[in-house]
């Protein structure tokens, strides 16, 4: 909640106030959520093994989910030894594959 409040006004007026703090809570579980702000890589090509692809988000990874797979192929993550969690996702594919991945 403390970046909601960072954006109301400090006033006297508790009519204000208590919308404002009406506002914050409505707003709350939105901000929260981890999904929100991520990007949807497109025709990524993914190929037999370990790929690394760059996410682009400037931050950690939270999640990944593949949003459409265009052939057959078992698509798991490989996080944990990824050295650079902050630039890149590491998948598995266990056959070739292009898929857009939505990275949050």
């Amino acid at each position: 909640m403390a970046l909601v409040k960072f954006f109301q006004i400090n006033t006297q007026n508790h009519d204000l106030s208590r919308v404002q703090d009406n506002i914050s809570r409505a707003l709350e579980p939105l901000y929260n959520t981890p999904t929100l702000g991520g990007n949807l890589l497109q025709q990524v090509s993914l190929l037999t093994g370990i790929n690394t692809i760059n996410h682009k988000l400037g931050r950690n990874l939270v999640g990944w989910q593949i949003v459409r797979q265009r052939a057959a192929a078992s698509i798991y993550d490989d996080q944990d030894n990824n050295l650079t969690p902050n630039l890149t996702l590491s998948l598995i594919s266990s056959a070739p594959v292009v898929c857009d991945i939505y990275v949050f």
